[in-house]
């Protein structure tokens, strides 16, 4: 671990009993919901509590929408500040080269090509996708929907963040290009 990673890691540790102030579910329930946030966190900015499986849309000051989400299991999570400079309906996808060459037995179709999965019901990608960056670089790291909707509350993917179909469709609606997202 070098030490930008831990100063990150401790800062959203420091972080993460204050970001919601009210109506703190004691069961997981993924549902959006309008809930009160501390009033540090700028309208219009997302961000992401993977530990307890949410994700706060901050809509005006002191409140946000959370929504249920699927996080990247241990190891390949993203934590830090990113924007969003790419949204897609029914976007395409292919497996990252490691994403490859950690499961060769789901994507060995992929490799060696530049094959893609169109969009589709079909693509783990689901109905929608934003674009996570940093500084301009495409960081493979996205907020998505789902083929696996029993995944959400759970640590599976290959880091991504996912969200129902419905949900992120309904984020997606709502967020521009340039929303900052922070994952705590």
């Amino acid at each position: 671990m070098d030490r930008r990673h831990f100063l990150s890691l401790s800062a959203a540790a420091a972080l993460t009993p204050a970001v919601v102030q009210a109506n703190t579910p004691t069961t997981f329930d993924p549902t959006p919901q309008v809930v009160t946030i501390k009033k540090d966190f700028a309208p219009g900015q997302i961000l992401v509590l993977p530990r307890s499986y949410y994700l706060y849309w901050v809509n005006e000051e002191g409140s946000a929408i959370r929504y249920g989400v699927g996080v990247g299991r241990a190891g390949l999570e993203f934590t830090g500040t990113a924007s969003i400079d790419v949204k897609k309906e029914w976007p395409t996808w292919r497996p990252t080269n490691d994403m490859i060459e950690r499961s060769p037995q789901l994507y060995s179709r992929f490799k060696g090509n530049f094959d893609i999965m169109p969009g589709g019901p079909d693509n783990p990608l689901g109905a929608r996708a934003l674009y996570l960056f940093q500084n301009g670089v495409d960081t493979f790291f996205r907020i998505h929907g789902t083929t696996q909707p029993e995944t959400i509350g759970s640590s599976v993917s290959n880091g991504c963040i996912r969200m129902l179909n419905e949900h992120v469709t309904d984020l997606y609606e709502r967020v521009p290009v340039g929303t900052i997202v922070t994952v705590l």
